[in-house]
């Protein structure tokens, strides 16, 4: 099986994206309000808190966007709210022929949408489906959704948005990779800012600034608005991301290439993808992947994800593969884990790897 993960940023990019977002920060907020909690209530100004409106400011210029709202319901409600600000009942959309992530797949039937599939790894059958779509708008993930996608998110932004409004779904990209999805000239990105190191519940809705007030309109009520002191955590959360994240991506570098080198025994295969985050793939040689992981979580691992390298995370977390992975790739279910480092070094994570196994093979015994 071969896989094709996205390209991360290196340290010094992210250290620029960190430079970059302070130095913004300073251009719509003084000294005085960056060292408050923030303000609270719809103010008369724009119906929410005057620090989640300089946020959100923040957030569009750094994105070179005309405009960016914060939501509840994290990465999830932000594509739910943006699809449904495009789209009526009975709609088509146009999605990419592979396992749907199954909070947007709700989100579709939600929404009462039909879809129109095609392979996005495929240029000439999307210049082909885009001659005759019913489609208004498309619904692009950045990251990928089964092991073989290959396409160049740019490249597919960019071709579909001739004809096509574009949503793109840029959770576990954004501060990873150089661009979002509308920097590439889609109509909006969404994703979770708890993914971002920032707090619980918020999602981004990033672009076009007409779609972006009418979603607003809809969602006048105080209860919907993000609180100032929420709102100055995204950005707090933005700041220390990328570099932490590049940091992140260096160590999965390293352990995939120790792990090629045979340092821990018992593994048949490994791999890099971008499945949900950036993650290894382990394939075990002789031991049930889910002894493996039993025994990771003893010697330290997190067992699941919280918000998906949310600020609670930092332990290396051992986990099964993905649902969308398995319904693609069932026979890997009980052979194979991922990975993902988090905030430890390489040396920790092969450690509690390799003495995992261990275990589990006496276990077997």
């Amino acid at each position: 099986m071969k896989t094709y993960p996205l390209e991360s940023i290196s340290i010094k990019a992210a250290t620029k994206k960190q430079f970059a977002l302070v130095d913004t920060i300073t251009r719509h907020f003084n000294g005085y309000a960056i060292l408050s909690q923030g303000d609270l209530g719809v103010h008369p100004s724009g119906n929410r808190p005057v620090s989640t409106q300089k946020a959100e400011q923040v957030i569009a210029d750094f994105f070179n966007q005309e405009n960016a709202m914060l939501v509840r319901g994290a990465g999830t409600m932000a594509i739910r709210l943006a699809l449904s600000s495009m789209v009526e009942p009975g709609d088509t959309i146009l999605i990419h022929a592979a396992p749907i992530y199954p909070t947007t797949e709700t989100t579709i039937k939600m929404l009462g949408l039909k879809t129109e599939k095609v392979d996005f790894n495929q240029k000439k059958e999307v210049e082909e489906a885009l001659k005759t779509t019913k489609a208004k708008v498309a619904i692009v993930q950045y990251t990928r959704q089964k092991s073989d996608d290959s396409y160049n998110l740019g490249e597919i932004v960019s071709l579909l948005a001739e004809k096509l409004k574009v949503v793109t779904d840029d959770n576990y990209a954004v501060m990873k990779v150089p661009k979002i999805g509308a920097e590439y000239g889609a109509t909006v990105s969404c994703f979770s800012t708890f993914k971002l190191l920032g707090p619980e519940g918020i999602g981004c809705i990033v672009g076009d600034s007409e779609v972006i007030q009418a979603i607003r309109k809809e969602n006048y009520s105080g209860g919907l608005q993000v609180q100032g002191h929420e709102a100055l955590q995204v950005l707090r959360g933005l700041i220390y991301a990328p570099v932490a994240l590049a940091i992140e991506a260096e160590v999965i570098d390293e352990i995939y290439d120790r792990l090629q080198k045979k340092e821990v025994h018992g593994i048949k295969n490994v791999m890099i993808a971008s499945a949900q985050s950036k993650v290894i793939l382990v394939e075990l040689e002789d031991v049930p992947a889910p002894l493996v992981l039993k025994y990771a979580e003893q010697l330290g691992a997190a067992p699941h994800p919280v918000g998906a390298e949310s600020k609670y995370e930092f332990v290396p977390m051992f986990y099964r593969v993905s649902g969308t992975f398995s319904r693609e790739n069932p026979q890997y279910k009980d052979s194979m884990i991922r990975i993902n480092p988090l905030r430890a070094g390489a040396d920790t994570v092969l450690r509690i790897l390799e003495q995992a196994i261990i275990s589990a093979r006496e276990d077997g015994l």
